[in-house]
């Protein structure tokens, strides 16, 4: 085997494509910066046990496994960073009342979470701590839709799901509730067939099954709320389910919003309450995730209301249309003091300044040269090539 060849699904990044990335990620934490976000940077490996303390199966095998050469325990290398952060508000911090945390850094996955997916990630996020109001929901929303508008994501569409309903739906009935997973994933795949033969072979309630069913229909845009008030049980946990997705979509009249109730395996088995994806033309799967995480310190030593979001910076940048190279300016390379003084001035607006080494040759991806420092009577000019 060669060896520059990279393990499947790992990819080195180019430089132009690199750059706009790193562009992304400084913008994006400027702009959490102005609603109140603290920059936070947990490490990429933690003890296993940290790592797993709030984390369900699926995020469980996505972490990479190493040993400590000090301790000889076993660590993780991070797959998701929400859980890096809830210790930090939970555990360092220990504040009363509303926290906001940003952070950003690469998460690796042992596995690729879907065909076209990678193992490494630059994820960023955002989170509030402490406050357990449909206001915090709001502005994780809002500020996920900006944050993909700024990278130029035309008309994205949000999407909606509680899966809390479903699960409760599941686990009112005690024959499923050992098969919770289980009935999770028909549903998640519609799997219509799947759910009858499943009720049909489980023995469970004919109304179980009935709700199943018609968990696999509802979906579309918020008329969805209303058929699912008449064909689901008319009990607090679906009234208040139901009911935080109305109040969320009247919140937000400007924006597409859809509505899938039988989606409820996304995400990470931490969240709770509603959660949200948003999706793009030119983009196959949702580029954000998020929604609330109630109670996930508890393994920490603190139990806080919260909600928030993240995406992967890599796969953001690759659906957009392709990185352009910079424009840059090329100078002789020299000693001459008027030189120095003039390519130092060019730099320090802004301008990017290539000096020839020499007997050099170039081959750039990431600049166009258009212009030359070039001296005439003495001065140092620039002139378009």
């Amino acid at each position: 085997m060669s060896n520059w060849l990279l393990p499947e699904s790992l990819a080195d990044i180019l430089p132009a494509e690199a750059r706009r990335i790193e562009e992304l990620r400084r913008d994006l934490l400027d702009l959490y910066r102005t609603y109140g976000f603290e920059l936070v940077a947990p490490p990429l490996v933690e003890y296993l046990e940290s790592l797993q303390a709030v984390s369900g199966t699926d995020l469980n095998l996505r972490t990479s496994k190493v040993v400590d050469q000090i301790s000889g325990r076993t660590m993780g290398v991070r797959a998701d960073m929400t859980p890096q952060v809830a210790r930090i508000d939970a555990h360092l911090l220990n504040r009363e009342g509303v926290t906001r945390l940003c952070y950003c850094g690469s998460v690796l996955h042992a596995r690729p979470a879907g065909l076209l997916s990678d193992r490494e990630l630059l994820q960023i996020g955002a989170e509030i701590f402490g406050h357990a109001g449909i206001e915090s929901d709001l502005e994780v929303v809002q500020l996920a839709l900006e944050s993909v508008g700024r990278a130029g994501v035309h008309h994205p569409r949000l999407d909606l799901n509680y899966p809390d309903l479903g699960r409760f739906l599941i686990e009112r009935d005690p024959i499923l509730k050992s098969r919770v997973a289980e009935v999770c994933e028909l549903l998640n795949a519609k799997d219509v067939s799947g759910l009858r033969a499943l009720g049909r072979d489980s023995g469970c309630l004919p109304e179980t099954t009935r709700y199943l069913l018609a968990l696999t229909s509802l979906y579309g845009d918020g008329t969805v709320l209303e058929r699912a008030r008449s064909v689901l049980p008319d009990e607090p946990e679906v009234r208040e389910a139901l009911g935080s997705l109305r109040s969320f979509i009247d919140a937000l009249p400007d924006h597409e919003i859809t509505v899938d109730l039988a989606d409820i395996g996304s995400g990470y088995a931490y969240h709770s309450g509603l959660i949200f994806s948003v999706y793009a033309e030119g983009w196959h799967d949702a580029l954000v995730k998020g929604g609330r995480f109630d109670g996930i310190g508890r393994m920490y030593g603190r139990a806080r209301p919260a909600t928030g979001f993240s995406l992967d910076l890599r796969k953001l940048s690759a659906g957009l249309a392709p990185a352009q190279a910079a424009r840059a300016v090329r100078a002789p390379w020299g000693s001459d003091a008027a030189l120095i003084a003039a390519v130092k001035q060019l730099r320090q607006r802004g301008e990017i300044v290539i000096q020839m080494l020499p007997g050099q040759q170039l081959s750039l991806d990431e600049f166009v040269i258009d212009r030359e420092l070039f001296s005439s009577d003495g001065q140092w000019q620039v002139r378009a090539l």
